[in-house]
């Protein structure tokens, strides 16, 4: 079929598949091939059957829309793909006949309908985390600042009462203690400072900071599209971002077990309303025990953790840096499974 034919498919932001009356891919336009993480020779080599592994209900409107000469809509669809995508779809087969086609498939992600929606609320809610931390460490910071003087003066009065020293040594220690999360919590108020970055090379970087705190048991596996562009991005924020997520999945596993580091191109990506025709797409994946389900609607919230001795600012200052990158960030976990995936635009450097 020459492409020709289906030429105006390839403007469009839809995932648009041609097919015949046996589910055969004759066409596919770039956006589909995004979608489906598949060039399109690789496509036309497929038909429904052995692109889904649930193609039932595809074939079936197929069938329908062909045989009665209409349009067949399923507006929540869940497929899997023999490539290993699980996809959460809008459907729609239009009857055509143009060379051999006899339906234009449409897929729209539902999931990305869903984020484009919750990105206003994220962001407000974003805002509020960053003015309740602010509040939060300037209330911590002055009365920090009295401890600390006054430990300084009492250990002048306790030099002959060794048997007193332990205890200011605990007021010490929990006092610097105190000022490091102050610190954490004053961090994304920092300067943005903007640069070429290599993303491998901050993934290098935490990699080996990470194998270096654990280096029994821990296996970090690379899997890089090593063709992808300099970002334009705060790199010192891309470690913290990348090293926050990565520890929180090695405490998980206590040091035990696999996590992936993936980057992957994203083409024609949605982030805060406005359309980018490349980003990266980062993704950790671990085989932990998973984050647990009551935690899921509140991960990225500040001061929340699954952990007694964590701080639950890991995921918070994470998601700041990344939307202060016009980013998002987002995440799927089950036991065995956890994976945060990181999109960020391709931007050209601000002056």
């Amino acid at each position: 079929m020459p492409d020709s034919v289906f030429a105006g498919l390839a403007l469009l932001d839809t995932a648009v598949l041609a097919v015949n009356r046996e589910g055969a891919i004759l066409h596919a336009n770039p956006a589909a091939e995004n979608l489906l993480a598949l060039g399109s020779r690789e496509l036309v080599r497929h038909t429904l059957s052995s692109l889904f592994v649930n193609a039932q209900p595809l074939m079936r409107g197929l069938a329908t829309a062909v045989d009665n000469d209409v349009s067949f809509t399923e507006h929540d669809l869940t497929l899997d793909t023999t490539n290993q995508l699980h996809l959460h779809l809008y459907c729609s087969l239009t009857p055509i006949d143009a060379n051999g086609a006899a339906a234009l498939l449409e897929l729209r992600p539902i999931d990305q309908q869903i984020r484009i929606a919750n990105e206003e609320r994220l962001l407000i809610q974003q805002q509020a985390n960053r003015e309740l931390i602010r509040n939060l460490a300037h209330e911590i910071k002055n009365p920090l600042g009295g401890i600390r003087g006054a430990a300084q003066l009492l250990a002048l009065e306790l030099d002959d009462r060794p048997d007193l020293t332990e205890y200011l040594d605990v007021i010490r220690n929990e006092a610097l203690r105190l000022q490091s999360l102050v610190d954490r919590l004053l961090a994304p108020n920092r300067r943005h400072v903007q640069d070429d970055v290599n993303i491998h090379e901050v993934l290098e970087r935490v990699r080996s900071l990470l194998l270096a705190e654990y280096p029994d048991g821990l296996h970090v596996l690379r899997d890089y599209d090593i063709s992808l562009p300099m970002l334009t991005a705060d790199k010192e924020q891309l470690i913290q971002i990348v090293l926050n997520i990565v520890k929180n999945a090695a405490q998980a596993m206590a040091g035990h077990g696999t996590i992936r580091l993936k980057t992957r191109i994203a083409r024609q990506v949605t982030l805060a309303r406005r359309r980018y025709a490349l980003a990266l797409e980062l993704q950790i994946i671990d085989d932990g025990p998973g984050i647990p389900p009551d935690l899921h609607d509140h991960v990225f919230y500040p001061l929340v953790t699954g952990r007694a001795e964590g701080t639950g600012l890991g995921l918070t200052l994470a998601q700041t840096f990344v939307h202060q990158h016009q980013g998002t960030i987002e995440f799927e976990s089950r036991p065995g499974r956890t994976c945060f995936t990181v999109l960020l635009p391709f931007l050209e450097k601000s002056a």
